[in-house]
Order: C-alpha cells, then structure tokens, then sequence
C-alpha cells in the first residue's frame, strides 16, 4: 500500500465495509485514464469486436472516467467470488458458472450501491457512481491498477491466490481514498488455456495475448445474433468456461485454500432447474420469460437461447452417430 497524502482518507475502513458486504477481494487505485485504451481501440479496430458495435460507440467514454462522474479522485475495485460446480450431462444445456445462478449485474449492482450509501454517509458531500461490467469503462484496467489482479494470456484478469473466477465491480467516487499498488504477475511459459481454445481465440498480436470474439464461444453463444458456425459452438449453450478450467491458478492446492474455493452468495447458488435441450430449442416466450427472468441467460434472447440448443442437439446426434 503506498503512503497516503496528506488529501487522501485512509482506505483501511472502506475495504472492510465491503468485505463485510461479502467481496473477496477489494483494492483502490486514482482515477486516471486507463493504460490500455490504445489497445484496446487497436483491437476494435481490427474487427476482433464482432457485432458488438456498442463497444465501439461507447469508446469515447472509456478514456477517462471523469465521462462518468465529473470531478472522480478514486475507483473503488472489488471482485466476487462465482465459482461452483457444474452439472452437466449430455442432453441438458451447458452454461458458464457465472450464469447459473442470479445475474451478476443486479447482485454487484446491490452490494456496491451500499458501499456508495456508507461513502456517502461518511463524507456527506461525496458523489459516487457504482459500475459493473455494462457501464463503458475498462474495469479490468483498474482492477488491475488497484491490486486485484493481473491479465493472463486468456486476458482474464487473474489473482495469485484466488485464481479468476470472480466478477468484477467498480466504484467510482469523489473521495480521494489512498491508493494500493498495481498488481503483478505471469503466465510465464505456460499456455494451457491457449492449447485447450477449440475455436483459437486467444491470439498473440502486438506484443501481447487478445481475444478473437469471432470465434469466442462465449461471444458466439450469447452476443452473436444469427446464423453461427455450429462446429466452434459444440456443446456449449451460454458462454464457455474452457480457459478458466486449465488455467493452473485455478486448480485447489492445499497451501493456498482461497484458491479454486467455492462461492457462499446466496444468489448465485440460487439455480433455476433448466429443461433439457430438446425443450430449450422450442421455448415459447411466455415460458422463455418466466425462466430467465433474474438471470444473466436472459441476455441472447430467447431466439439465441433456441437456436444454441438446436445447434447442441445436432452436435450431440452427430457425435453419437459418429
């Protein structure tokens, strides 16, 4: 942690308000612009963005985080744990551990609008804006810059201890909070989770490791709307959890026992019973509305719901038949 300026509010007491709202990790870094913007402008540049033209129509915004909240001094960066297992079997939809339980945005969302209200409480001039991961900013940037983490070849951000499988929420406020020191680490020569991409979307390009979300499954699977390539998407039906699975820092190992630790939050552990796939791909929409409803699946839309299903139901006889 570096020294506080005279200006700045010792951090001690805010970090543990969030954990106490159950973050497991949480860190402070200064609002500045973020390092990586010419990168990633790069990377839209290229077309490794898709469809998803919102990133680009919101590229302006992510310069700085002042766009958000005039006169920001801190960025508030915690992460949450979302781990548990999956239970999948042939036949059933295959969905990524994060959205198995209650979506992601609204249990964030909540918990950082109570560390707003207790900033708020303790300085009563202060302004905050929570943000999770569909507000245009470079949260990974910050995570980054406030300790959380550093980004894998994957270009998730990785913790040494806890590995990545934990959501990320920011907390930009006008509080000047001390600030930690940015996180460090790397893959070093291991490339597990680039061998085990069936689709190679992990591309080393400019001196650094990106993603190619045109042949992501996660990209394919839930933002991608129309007629895909079946063969990249196999048998997954949201998102892809791949990655993350070889990834060494998230494998249990004894002497560290945060590392691979299952989530106690509530609304993640909460699943809706999904129908097997056969069902899946010929929803109605009042029955499409009903199971999403909370839940991060709600984001492809029930014609992208239904046409994954039927993507992993011709895979399946496929596979079968071969």
């Amino acid at each position: 942690m570096m020294l506080a300026a005279p200006s700045q509010v010792d951090s001690r007491r805010v970090k543990e308000q969030a954990m106490l709202l159950g973050f497991q990790l949480v860190g402070v870094c200064p609002a500045s612009p973020p390092p990586h913007y010419e990168q990633y402008r790069h990377w839209l540049e290229k077309g490794y963005h898709g469809t998803m033209e919102y990133l680009v129509e919101h590229l302006p915004l992510k310069q700085n985080p002042s766009e958000l909240l005039p006169d920001v001094k801190s960025i508030i960066a915690v992460g949450l744990n979302y781990n548990q297992d999956p239970e999948h079997k042939p036949g059933e939809p295959k969905v990524a551990r994060y959205a198995l339980g209650r979506d992601y945005h609204k249990v964030l969302r909540g918990k950082l609008k109570h560390l707003a209200n207790w900033i708020e409480q303790q300085h009563p001039n202060a302004l905050c804006r929570p943000c999770v991961d569909s507000a245009p900013i470079m949260e990974r940037d910050y995570a980054n810059l406030a300790g959380l983490g550093w980004f894998g070849k994957n270009t998730m951000l990785i913790n040494s201890r806890r590995g990545s499988w934990f959501f990320l929420g920011l907390l930009l406020t006008t509080v000047e909070f001390e600030p930690d020191q940015p996180a460090l680490g790397v893959c070093g020569t291991c490339t597990r989770c680039v061998d085990a991409c069936p689709t190679g979307a992990i591309v080393y390009e400019e001196d650094h490791w990106q993603i190619d979300a045109r042949r992501c499954i996660s990209y394919l699977t839930i933002e991608h709307k129309g007629p895909v390539d079946e063969q990249l998407v196999a048998d997954w039906s949201f998102g892809c959890d791949i990655c993350q699975e070889v990834c060494p820092f998230n494998q249990p190992r004894d002497s560290q026992p945060e590392r691979a630790q299952k989530t106690t939050e509530a609304g993640f552990l909460n699943r809706t019973p999904l129908p097997n796939l056969q069902r899946l791909a010929n929803l109605e929409w009042g029955e499409w509305d009903q199971l999403t409803r909370g839940s991060a699946l709600r984001r492809t839309g029930i014609e992208g719901l239904k046409r994954n299903a039927g993507i992993n139901l011709r895979n399946l006889e496929s596979s079968v038949g071969s």
